[in-house]
């Protein structure tokens, strides 16, 4: 079994979130707020069984889903796009997540642009 997320993890730094939020086409004013967020991560791990909750001061959401299974996504009001994603253990290209030194990586992907965060644990 890989390794337990489970937990809160409060964003630390993050770089180059700008560059990533224009490829991905987010609007101006967006881009500007998320980079003054500090959100915060909460995840909850059963086996392949993953919820994982963001809050933060502009905007909360909360992400289910099964590792290996395909599924439809709609990011509303964030970009409102429909997506089809399947997350897995190997091979990410999106949105990569592990665990490094007591610390939560997140590593995004679109195009060219790659934005690499880190969460301290809160809990």
């Amino acid at each position: 079994m890989p390794v337990d997320f489970t937990g809160k993890w409060e964003l630390e730094s993050s770089e180059n979130l700008e560059n990533y939020l224009k490829a991905l086409d987010i609007d101006f004013a967006i881009r500007k707020i998320a980079a003054h967020l500090t959100p915060i991560k909460t995840f909850v791990q059963d086996g392949d069984n993953f919820v994982i909750k963001t809050q933060s001061a502009f905007k909360s959401y909360e992400l289910s889903f099964a590792v290996g299974v395909e599924k439809e996504e709609f990011t509303k009001g964030f970009d409102n796009r429909m997506l089809k994603v399947n997350y897995t253990y190997q091979g990410f290209k999106g949105w990569k997540h592990w665990i490094e030194d007591d610390k939560l990586y997140l590593e995004l992907t679109c195009e060219d642009a790659v934005c690499q965060q880190v969460y301290k644990r809160k809990d």
